[in-house]
C-alpha cells in the first residue's frame, strides 16, 4: 500500500495520492527546475518556481497557470491531529515522541548547537523512518533516548536550554 499523500492545490482543491501512484507519475526532469509532464495523453511544461522542503509547499508553474502545492503525509496528519503547530513548536523547550517506535539514530548530543530544521533523531514508526527535526535554533539540553530504544506516545527524548 505504501505511504499517503494529501496535495493541497491552491489552499482549497486536496488529491489523495499513495507512494505507488506518485511513482508512476510520468514526470522527466529537462534542466535545472524545469519539468516536462505527460497526464492523460497531454503534455504539460512546469517549472519549479519556489520550494520549501522543511514545510513541504511549493509553488509551481504550468504551462501559464501558476500554482501553490501543499504535501501532507501521514505523520504531518498525525502530529497536526495531535494539536502541534509550527509556532507552538518555537516556544517549546523539549521534543516529545510523536507516536510510539523505536529510536534507530540519534543526531545530536547534550550541549550541542543545532538551528531550526536540523535532525535530531530517527524514529521508526508505523514502517516509517521519520526524521525528527529542531523546531527552532537552540542548545541541546539533554537527550532522553538512546538507539535501539522503544518509545511510547509522548515520552521526553530531547531538551532544549
Amino acid at each position: 500500500m505504501g505511504n499517503k499523500f494529501n496535495v493541497k492545490v491552491n489552499k482549497s482543491l486536496i488529491f489523495g495520492l499513495n507512494q505507488e501512484q506518485a511513482i508512476q507519475l510520468d514526470v522527466t526532469s529537462k534542466s535545472g527546475k524545469n519539468f516536462h509532464i505527460l497526464q492523460n495523453n497531454k503534455s504539460f511544461n512546469a517549472e519549479l518556481v519556489e520550494a520549501s522542503f522543511l514545510d513541504k509547499s511549493y509553488i509551481i508553474k504550468i504551462n501559464a497557470n501558476t500554482y501553490q502545492i501543499k504535501i501532507e503525509n501521514e505523520l504531518d496528519k498525525l502530529i497536526q491531529d495531535m494539536g502541534y503547530t509550527l509556532g507552538l513548536a518555537k516556544k517549546m523547550n523539549f521534543v516529545k515522541a510523536p507516536m510510539p517506535g523505536i529510536i534507530i539514530d540519534v543526531v545530536v548530543k547534550q550541549g550541542d548547537k543545532v538551528k531550526e530544521g536540523d535532525i535530531l533523531l530517527v524514529l521508526e514508526a508505523m514502517k516509517m523512518e521519520n526524521a525528527l527535526i529542531s523546531p527552532k535554533d537552540a542548545v541541546i539540553k539533554s537527550v532522553s533516548v538512546k538507539i535501539g530504544e522503544t518509545v511510547e506516545k509522548s515520552k521526553l527524548l530531547i531538551e532544549f536550554e
